[in-house]
């Protein structure tokens, strides 16, 4: 096992076998490409082999931090040395930069296949930070190799290579989702699209309620949308889709998330400006909750769910049968506002903008939905919301808040 630094290297060995071995070290300059010099041999022998388990496989020959470690940009490790312990089968790694740099990880273990691999690491990527979240779902040693690029860099070099000890693994339901990509919680793919400010700026969420609302500060000309995924649903009534409800205000953008079963989720958050048409990839959550929540979703949202509109009440998309429900919604340039179900309402808007009434429900089945127009001219209505309307107590039904 072979760690360097700059000026000095330390191997150590661990025989098979009982006997006497040969250990050859080669040698060449840093910055050249030539082929290993041969340098000195020492011969070891062995007494009694330590019966341990073996190292996992490392191409990269080194362990620890590449000898020239700083060139690539990285300053220090929040891990000195090149064992690092994971009692209770996590670990987080963070790496201090001299600038900017994205990250790849790989997480290697007997055990481990690769699928189930890519389900242990969630990384994050600061302006002056790296930072990697690691799950250890079986007993033993495990190699995490890190390799890193310039923003404006063509290929990833290997700048790291550490040797993990889990003494306790952690249970398999707990791994992150699949799907995660390299950008994590906020960081400079978030900052890059213009979303600054976080309310949230860690890559894991872990509620007890079942239910969080993350929040950025972003330009006006930058629309957000975000996507609820998770690995194995098992009793979500509705597409998953529904339990995400983004408000956008003038300056703010609000991702509402409630949870119809307890799990690891993956949420999504993509973003594009006026001038394109579509949406691409801003950053990854992962949202924990090992409670038992059941939240009812939030209504069907259609394509003039925009900037400004703010659906203060009701939260959720099912409504009691048979009941009054008080509307009141924001709809920016709306020159009027109804909602349709069993009978049509017109509602009215108070000084303060909000286009509000009292609506009645109808009976199970219904379909109530929040409709404007746009122009006095206009004689057809927009659908911006969709509720259904279900029996049961409103206490089943409960409150997304």
């Amino acid at each position: 096992m072979m760690t360097m630094s700059e000026n000095n290297m330390t191997i150590k060995v661990t025989p098979p076998t009982k006997g006497l071995f040969d250990l050859m070290i080669f040698a060449r300059h840093a910055d050249s490409q030539d082929p290993y010099n041969w340098v000195c041999s020492y011969q070891i022998q062995c007494l009694e082999p330590h019966d341990g388990e073996k190292l996992p496989n490392n191409p990269f020959y080194f362990w620890g931090l590449h000898q020239k470690v700083k060139d690539f940009g990285i300053k220090e490790s929040s891990h000195k040395g090149e064992l690092l312990v994971a009692p209770q089968g996590t670990l987080l790694l963070t790496l201090q930069t001299s600038r900017p740099l994205l990250a790849m990880y790989e997480l290697v273990n007997k055990d481990l296949d690769a699928a189930l691999s890519k389900k242990c690491l969630a990384a994050q990527a600061e302006e002056e930070k790296l930072s990697c979240h690691i799950l250890c779902p079986f007993q033993g040693y495990y190699r995490l190799s890190l390799f890193v690029k310039d923003l404006g860099g063509i290929t990833f070099r290997n700048a790291a290579n550490f040797l993990i000890r889990c003494l306790r693994p952690i249970n398999q339901n707990e791994l992150f989702p699949s799907g995660l990509s390299m950008h994590c919680g906020s960081g400079l793919s978030s900052s890059s699209h213009g979303l600054s400010n976080p309310s949230h700026s860690a890559p894991i969420i872990t509620t007890k309620l079942g239910k969080c609302n993350i929040t950025f500060h972003t330009p006006t000309d930058i629309e957000v949308t975000a996507s609820l995924s998770k690995d194995k649903v098992i009793s979500a009534k509705y597409p998953l889709e529904r339990y995400v409800l983004v408000t956008h205000l003038r300056t703010k953008v609000s991702v509402c998330v409630v949870l119809p079963e307890s799990g690891v989720y993956k949420l999504g958050l993509f973003g594009r400006s006026k001038d394109h048409e579509d949406f691409v990839h801003i950053c990854d959550y992962v949202i924990r909750c090992f409670s038992d929540p059941s939240w009812p979703p939030f209504p069907k949202v259609y394509s003039l769910w925009r900037r400004g509109c703010v659906l203060l009440e009701p939260r959720m998309g099912m409504l009691q049968e048979q009941s009054w429900v008080r509307f009141r919604v924001k709809v920016p340039e709306a020159y009027q506002a109804v909602v349709l179900g069993q009978e049509k309402t017109v509602l009215q808007q108070t000084p303060n903008a909000v286009w509000e009434g009292d609506v009645f429900t109808g009976a199970v089945g219904t379909q109530v939905k929040l409709a404007a127009k746009f122009s006095q001219h206009c004689s057809s209505l927009e659908v911006i919301l969709a509720f259904e309307v279900e029996g049961g107590s409103p206490a089943s039904l409960g409150c997304s808040g």
